[in-house]
């Protein structure tokens, strides 16, 4: 698979991310187990995008300085923006599910934070795999762009018609099958996903919300990494927009915890941007839709949606 990117830029970006986990781990153990005031969250989600951002700035020039042309850095940051924006949308259903995870276990507030911490390095490493593995595919067999697009286009669907019914996690057959395999203790044993219980070893709660949550990830994975292929085939684009989507999800999270109830038709809009883009796939040998009229769409879906969410909010 061929970037456009310059090697150093692979060189930086890894860097970054390894520099950026570093801190935030050093940031979490110095604060210790505490719940995320709306203040905090929003600080760091605003840091996050703002980095994401300087990124794309960077990006731009590193192609503008490879190719000599503006017009392609134009065009590629256009890529990486929009291949966010959908990552970043998409994200939000994660968010939701995570919200049920967490109310189900009655994971304490303070405890949350180390479990999405665990979940953005699973999330990193999983969709690498994934990715390189999926933009692989399509450079050996363009027909799965196609099995991509219809895959889209049904989870669209699949996702409008369940948009207003209530999330439940008694039937998970993930939960059902963990429950067999790993013994479980009943009540939470501080941070630890491990405590000693009779004498004998066995999981916290904590240790199975860690598991949903990374079961979470990768069936979530399987409808968002399709739709930035639809956007770009580029390696560097597809894997660093969704990177920098994945390292905001916790400051996101705790933001979206505390408005949750402000956006709840946003599953419709998010479906509607699915099949939009499962649409642009299945069409891209007819009529390549255009970067830029992608990025108006899925703009404007969102913005629709989450006016049309803040009317028609319940009142509390």
């Amino acid at each position: 698979m061929e970037s456009i990117a310059p090697v150093w830029l692979w060189v930086v970006f890894v860097a970054f991310v390894l520099a950026a986990l570093f801190v935030d781990f050093v940031v979490l153990k110095k604060q210790g187990a505490h719940e995320v005031g709306v203040k905090e969250a929003l600080n760091w989600s605003i840091v996050w995008v703002a980095l994401s951002f300087l990124f794309n700035g960077l990006f731009w020039w590193a192609i503008k300085d490879t190719t000599g042309s503006t017009e392609i850095a134009n065009e590629k940051s256009l890529e990486f923006l929009t291949g966010y924006l959908i990552e970043k949308s998409l994200a939000v259903d994660n968010i939701f599910v995570f919200l049920l995870i967490f109310t189900y276990f009655a994971v304490p507030p303070a405890y949350q934070k180390r479990v999405l911490m665990i979940g953005i390095i699973g999330a990193i490493v999983l969709r690498t795999i994934m990715i390189l593995v999926g933009g692989w595919l399509l450079q050996q067999f363009h027909w799965i762009l196609y099995v991509f697009g219809a895959f889209l286009i049904l989870t669209g669907v699949k996702m409008w018609w369940a948009a207003g019914q209530e999330p439940s996690l008694d039937d998970n057959p993930a939960l059902k099958l963990l429950r067999r395999l790993i013994p479980v203790s009943r009540n939470f044993d501080g941070e630890k996903f491990f405590t000693l219980e009779n004498g004998k070893r066995i999981a916290t709660p904590l240790f199975m919300v860690i598991c949903l949550v990374g079961l979470t990830d990768v069936i979530f994975a399987v409808d968002s990494i399709p739709a930035i292929f639809a956007i770009t085939q580029d390696p560097f684009i597809v894997l660093t927009s969704n990177v920098f989507a994945i390292l905001g999800l916790r400051a996101m999270f705790f933001l979206l915890q505390a408005v949750a109830s402000k956006f709840h038709l946003l599953n419709y809009g998010l479906a509607v941007i699915l099949m939009f883009i499962g649409t642009k796939m299945v069409l891209i040998d007819i009529y390549k839709i255009p970067v830029a009229i992608s990025l108006g769409v899925v703009v404007g879906i969102l913005t629709i949606t989450m006016i049309w969410s803040a009317k028609t909010a319940p009142k509390a």
